[in-house]
């Protein structure tokens, strides 16, 4: 029997809607793309958010964000769930789509919730960036895209990270043992 989710899963496209009803019981609604998307739909969507919890589900790649950014913006106590970049891929396609159902479900259940205009005592700074090797460095995009992967916030570049960690209010405790699992990673030379 697949689990049941109470809030409004928003996701790109129709074919990302049979992925997520593969893997759960929900109400999905599409915004069509970036290309596609409209005024009208934030406004939808917006209306939705009244009365429904919203969790964003979009693609692990440039327009998923822009379109996962856009609808932050209005409505920004929406639920965040990420795929990695493997998980939604295949034969060179991009997309919650290819992923599989246990991906799905496992990025559901570790939606974070978006906390805006509080300052948490354990705050990132580019410090935090730079002591992990996240930025300016050999292997940093690679460490900050398994560090997206194990985090299930998706891959950024460095300023983006920093907003992201900030934003997503990641816990100091994940983060540190994501650094662990990707130094051990590093350790045994399984870091590709």
């Amino acid at each position: 029997m697949k689990p049941k989710i109470k809030e409004i899963i928003v996701v790109e496209g129709k074919d990302d809607i049979a992925a997520v009803k593969q893997a759960v019981d929900a109400h999905v609604i599409a915004v069509h793309g970036y290309s596609s998307f409209k005024k009208k739909t934030i406004e939808k969507l917006k209306q939705i958010s009244l009365t429904n919890d919203i969790i964003i589900l979009t693609d692990p790649d440039f327009a998923g964000k822009k379109i996962r950014n856009l609808i932050k913006v209005h409505i920004p106590d929406a639920k965040h769930a990420f795929i990695s970049r493997k998980e939604g891929t295949k034969n060179n396609n991009i997309g919650v789509e290819n992923a599989d159902t246990a991906a799905i479900i496992e990025a559901l259940k570790k939606t974070k919730i978006i906390f805006h205009d509080t300052k948490e005592p354990n705050s990132y700074t580019f410090d935090d960036l730079i002591n992990n090797n996240l930025c300016y460095g050999k292997d940093s995009k690679l460490r900050r895209e398994k560090l997206g992967d194990i985090l299930h916030i998706g891959y950024y570049n460095s300023k983006q990270l920093l907003q992201s960690l900030n934003s997503f209010n990641i816990p100091r405790r994940s983060f540190d043992e994501a650094l662990i699992q990707i130094n051990k990673l590093i350790q045994e030379g399984d870091f590709s």
